[in-house]
C-alpha cells in the first residue's frame, strides 16, 4: 500500500512539474507573451508599448508567471480551465472536442496497427503452429523494416495525393466521418504495426518451445489453440508498449493532422505551443499526462489479467530462450547498398544551383535526378547520411543505457516513462529550444529526452516477467545473490531484445531529428539533412516524385539494415536449471559462492 502510494505521488509530482514548466514556457524563453499573443491576434497590427500594455492587462501578464499558474489550476478545481488568449473561447470545450477526434483516430490507427502486426508475425505463428519452428532461422524482416522506416507525414501525403487526389477514392482532407478516417488511420497504424509486429515475432520462438507448448501437443490440442496461447503468452511483454504507442499516436501525430486538416489535439497543442496560447497548452498538456496514466494502468492490469497467477508465484518459463542465428545476408547487402549510395554521392556537390536542371528525372548524370532548385539528390542524400547517421547512432546508444538503467527501476521510471511519452516530440523540441536555446544541439537534446521511454517500458516489462521464471528461482536457491542474478540471468536474457528494440526505432530517431531541424529547432536549409529532403521535396511529389522516393528509399534501407544488422545478437542460449545435471553442480556451487 505504501509503495501504490508513493507511486502516485511521485506520478503527481511528475505531472505538476510538467505543466508548471509548459505554464512558465514564455518567460524561460525570455519572450514577451504579450508580444506573441498580438501578432497572433493581429499580424498587421503594429506592435506599440500601448498596444503591448493593453494585452498584458487582458491576459494580467504583470501579475507574473506564478500568479497566472495558480489562476489557471484554481480554475480546474471548477472544471474551468479559462479562456483562450488567441481566440477568447473557452478552453475546456475545444480541447475535450479535439480529445475525441483523436481517441477515434487513434482507435482506427490501432486497429490497423494490429492487423500489420499479425501480418509480420504470421509466419512465426504458422510454423509454430505445426510444430516446424525449431531450427529455423528468423526472417529477415525487410518488409516490416521497410514500413516501420517510412515517416509517417510521408505515407499521409502520399496517400492523400494518390488515392485521395489522383484516384479520388477516398476524401484526403477534412473530418466529417467515418470515410475521412481511413487515409490518416493508414499513416499512422502501418509503420506502429510494423514495429510492435517486430517485437512481437522476436519472442514468439522461444514461447513455442516453452514446456506447456510440447505437453498441449502431446495431450492433442489443435495448432491453431497452441499458437493462441502462445500469443496470449507474449503479449504482456509488449502491453506497455502498446500504451505508448496509444498515447503516442494521440498525441504525436502532428504532421498526419496538419496533412489531413483534422483538428485533433497533437495539432491543437503544437499550434497553441507555437502561439504561445498557455491555457490551451497547459489543457492540452495535463490531458495528454491524464491520458498516458490511464492508459499504461490499463496496460498493466490487461498484463497481469493475461499472465494470471504465474507471474506471482513464479512458475513462468523464460521467452527468450535458445534461438538460431539470425541470416547475415540481408544485413550485409543493406549495407552494401547504403554505403553505395554514400560513397557515390560524397564527390558531388550538394550546394550547386543549376536553375537550368530543375526537377530532372534521374539518369547517368543524375542517378537520383534533381531537385526543384536544379541541386543534385544523390550528392544531399550521401552528404546529409553522415551528420544523420552519426546522431541518430549516438541518440540510440544513449537511449538504449538509459531505458535499460531505468527499466531496472520500474517504480521510478515507471511515472517518469508516462509522463515523457505524453509529450510528443515537437513539444518537447520547444520546450528544450526555451531552456537551452536554437542550435544544432537542440533536436539531439529534444529527442535524447524521449527517445529512451519505449526503451525502458520495454525493459521492465521483460524483466517484470524474467524474474518470475522458474530457472531463476532456482538459482536464487542455489544461493546466488541480487548481483549475480542481474548479470549472469537477468540482464543476458533481456538485452538483446531490446536491443533490437532500440535498432528496429534508429530510422525514427534519424527522421526525427531531420524533422525538428526542418521546423527551426536545429539545422536550416540549405542543409542536406534527410527530413529536410522529404519536406522540401513533398509540394513536388506529383510531378518530380524521384526527389521525394529517393530519400524515402534510403531512410527504409537504413530500416531494413536496423532491423537485419542484430543477427549477431541472436546467439544460440541454452537455459539450464541449476541441479538438473549432476555433473554439473560442483561447479555451479562453485561459481556461485564466488558470486556471493
Amino acid at each position: 500500500m505504501r509503495s501504490r502510494l508513493g507511486a502516485l505521488a511521485w506520478r503527481a509530482a511528475l505531472a505538476a512539474l510538467l505543466v508548471c514548466g509548459i505554464g512558465l514556457l514564455p518567460w524561460l524563453s525570455r519572450t514577451d507573451p504579450a508580444l506573441t499573443v498580438l501578432k497572433a491576434r493581429s499580424a498587421e497590427r503594429d506592435p506599440s508599448p500601448e498596444a503591448l500594455a493593453v494585452v498584458r492587462a487582458q491576459l494580467g501578464l504583470d501579475d507574473g508567471p506564478s500568479h497566472l499558474l495558480g489562476r489557471w489550476l484554481a480554475g480546474l478545481s471548477r472544471a474551468d480551465a479559462g479562456q483562450s488568449w488567441i481566440s477568447g473561447a473557452d478552453v475546456l470545450p475545444d480541447v475535450l472536442q479535439a480529445l475525441g477526434v483523436s481517441l477515434l483516430l487513434t482507435a482506427a490507427a490501432l486497429t490497423v496497427a494490429l492487423v500489420v502486426a499479425a501480418g509480420v508475425c504470421a509466419r512465426t505463428l504458422w510454423l509454430g503452429a505445426g510444430r516446424r519452428l525449431e531450427g529455423r532461422r528468423p526472417a529477415g524482416g525487410s518488409g516490416s523494416a521497410v514500413l516501420a522506416a517510412l515517416p509517417e507525414f510521408l505515407i499521409a501525403s502520399v496517400l492523400a495525393t494518390v488515392i485521395g487526389v489522383q484516384w479520388g477514392w477516398l476524401p484526403a482532407l477534412g473530418w466529417y466521418g467515418p470515410q475521412w478516417t481511413v487515409l490518416p488511420a493508414l499513416a499512422l497504424g502501418l509503420p506502429a504495426g510494423a514495429v510492435l509486429g517486430r517485437l512481437l515475432d522476436d519472442q514468439l520462438p522461444a514461447a513455442f518451445t516453452e514446456p506447456w507448448a510440447s505437453a498441449a501437443a502431446a495431450r492433442g490440442l489443435t495448432g491453431r489453440s497452441i499458437a493462441r496461447k502462445a500469443l496470449r503468452r507474449c503479449v504482456p511483454g509488449l502491453l506497455p508498449n502498446l500504451g505508448l504507442f496509444v498515447v503516442g499516436l494521440t498525441g504525436g501525430s502532428v504532421a498526419v493532422e496538419q496533412i489531413f486538416d483534422i483538428p485533433g489535439l497533437g495539432r491543437t497543442t503544437l499550434r497553441a505551443a507555437i502561439a504561445q496560447d498557455l491555457p490551451v497548452l497547459q489543457t492540452g498538456a495535463l490531458v495528454l499526462v491524464a491520458l498516458a496514466a490511464v492508459v499504461t494502468g490499463l496496460a498493466r492490469l490487461a498484463a497481469g489479467r493475461l499472465i494470471g497467477p504465474a507471474l506471482r508465484d513464479g512458475a513462468l518459463h523464460t521467452v527468450h530462450g535458445p534461438t538460431p542465428a539470425g541470416r547475415t545476408g540481408p544485413a550485409v547487402v543493406c549495407g552494401v547498398l547504403l554505403s553505395a549510395v554514400v560513397g557515390l554521392g560524397l564527390p558531388r556537390d550538394p550546394l550547386a544551383l543549376d536553375t537550368g536542371a530543375r526537377l530532372l528525372p534521374p539518369s547517368a548524370a543524375h542517378p537520383f535526378g534533381t531537385d526543384a532548385l536544379g541541386r543534385d539528390v544523390l550528392a544531399r542524400v550521401a552528404h546529409g547520411a553522415l551528420d544523420t547517421l552519426l546522431l541518430a547512432l549516438s541518440i540510440s546508444a544513449i537511449a538504449l543505457t538509459a531505458g535499460v538503467l531505468l527499466g531496472l527501476l520500474p517504480r521510478l521510471s515507471g511515472p517518469l516513462v508516462d509522463t515523457v511519452n505524453a509529450v510528443p516530440p515537437v513539444l518537447a523540441a520547444l520546450l528544450v529550444a526555451a531552456v537551452w536555446g536554437g542550435g544544432p544541439t537542440t533536436p539531439v537534446a529534444a529527442v535524447a529526452v524521449v527517445a529512451w521511454a519505449p526503451l525502458a517500458a520495454h525493459t521492465g516489462a521483460l524483466l517484470r516477467q524474467e524474474r518470475a521464471t522458474a530457472h531463476l528461482a532456482a538459482t536464487r536457491a542455489l544461493g546466488a545473490g541480487p548481483w549475480h542474478l542481474l548479470r549472469s540471468e537477468l540482464l543476458p536474457a533481456v538485452l538483446p531484445s531490446v536491443a533490437r528494440h532500440a535498432l528496429l526505432r534508429l530510422p525514427g530517431i534519424a527522421l526525427a531529428l531531420a524533422s525538428l531541424g526542418f521546423l527551426g529547432l536545429g539545422a536550416q536549409p540549405p542543409s542536406p539533412e534527410w527530413g529536410l529532403l522529404l519536406a522540401e521535396n513533398q509540394p513536388y511529389a506529383e510531378r518530380a516524385p524521384w526527389a521525394v522516393l529517393a530519400p524515402a528509399a534510403v531512410l527504409a534501407l537504413l530500416g531494413a539494415l536496423a532491423v537485419t544488422a542484430p543477427g549477431a545478437l541472436r546467439r544460440p542460449r541454452r537455459l539450464r536449471t541449476p541441479g538438473c545435471d549432476p555433473r554439473e553442480q560442483p561447479s555451479r556451487k562453485v561459481e556461485l559462492s564466488r558470486a556471493e
